[in-house]
């Protein structure tokens, strides 16, 4: 089933790890009608192929372009690499402004990823944008059976904020302040079944986002902040683990489990997945030094696990676990636009 992104989760700090950028021009898709414009990016060593549908566009296709380059940067940060070799992504307006409807499928080669821009948008509101990070993330995480979509939106929901931290485009305040909003829509009531049998927005969002942020925490703790719930999902992604893939769950936790070391993930899933678990969220944000008073949020660095709390975001971290094997980012990208048959028939 395609991965939809339906919740509202929530500069630059790279150094030495800044992107180079290089331009040149390639011919048009076949698939691309007269008045679409086609683009492609190279992230990481992999392909996106961008198709912009026609419409009455209000911003130019540089800005699409760039909002695209950004998402698959904030990934490829995260990750070490872009998650498949071949992303084809096609964006479809709508009369309006912001983003919708974006869903991800795997597919030979890589993924597929359709997504919806009005076209009143203005770059701003593409800066601030959440969903098309979101949906790139899923190319990161292997096809599970439909009793564990929560893992899939989850890790969606939970690693795209961090992903544009270490890239540069969000502040780590900022997704403080949403997780201690949000965060509490995944605790499980009583009588819920567990995360393989309670399928509701919350739970498949919020619930499986709630799972990695404990499995982060814990993770942390366990290797004394060695290593987090990113060194686990880099491991699945190293070992074969994308979209493009079936796996058992228990399957994936377990490559997670021997990435970091510990075995944090298959233990909570074990906690969690047929029963609620009790999570004392008041508690966790006080030790993690996220203090909140209904309206804003102040972070306080004397916390007992403020060091914590500042590794899982820092874009060290991610420097850090490429040093331990994963390629640095790198993007290029290249495109043109088609206006007509005749200006295709000039190129």
């Amino acid at each position: 089933m395609p991965h939809t992104a339906l919740h509202s989760p929530f500069l630059r700090l790279l150094g030495s790890c800044l992107l180079v950028f290089s331009v040149a021009w390639i011919s048009s898709r076949s698939h691309a009608t007269a008045d679409d414009m086609t683009s492609t990016l190279v992230i990481g060593g992999s392909r996106i192929d961008v198709t912009i549908e026609s419409g009455d566009w209000k911003i130019s296709q540089a800005g699409l372009i760039h909002w695209v380059q950004s998402a698959g940067e904030a990934v490829a940060t995260y990750y070490g690499k872009y998650p498949v070799p071949h992303l084809v992504l096609r964006i479809s307006p709508f009369d309006g402004n912001g983003v919708r409807h974006g869903m991800t499928w795997g597919r030979d080669g890589g993924g597929l990823i359709k997504i919806g821009v009005g076209t009143r948008t203005t770059p701003a509101e593409l800066a601030e944008d959440w969903m098309l990070t979101h949906e790139m993330v899923h190319l990161s995480f292997p096809s599970v059976s439909d009793e564990h979509h929560w893992i899939e939106e989850g890790i969606a929901t939970y690693v795209e904020p961090i992903s544009r931290i270490q890239a540069g485009q969000l502040s780590a305040l900022q997704m403080w302040t949403d997780l201690a909003r949000d965060m509490r829509k995944g605790v499980p009531s009583r009588d819920d079944k567990g995360l393989d049998h309670t399928h509701s927005w919350a739970s498949t969002y919020w619930g499986g986002a709630l799972f990695c942020f404990m499995a982060d925490i814990q993770i942390r703790e366990q290797t004394h902040n060695k290593k987090g719930l990113q060194d686990a999902l880099r491991g699945i992604l190293n070992a074969g683990g994308d979209i493009r893939h079936e796996w058992k769950l228990e399957e994936a936790l377990k490559v997670g489990d021997q990435a970091s070391g510990v075995t944090v993930l298959t233990d909570l899933y074990g906690k969690m997945k047929d029963q609620p678990m009790a999570v004392d969220l008041s508690t966790l944000w006080k030790q993690l030094g996220v203090e909140s008073d209904g309206k804003t949020v102040r972070l306080n660095e004397d916390a007992p696990l403020a060091a914590i709390r500042r590794a899982i975001t820092s874009p060290e971290t991610a420097k850090s676990a490429q040093a331990r094997g994963s390629p640095k980012p790198s993007a290029v990208y290249a495109g043109r636009s088609v206006g007509s048959s005749k200006q295709r028939a000039q190129s």
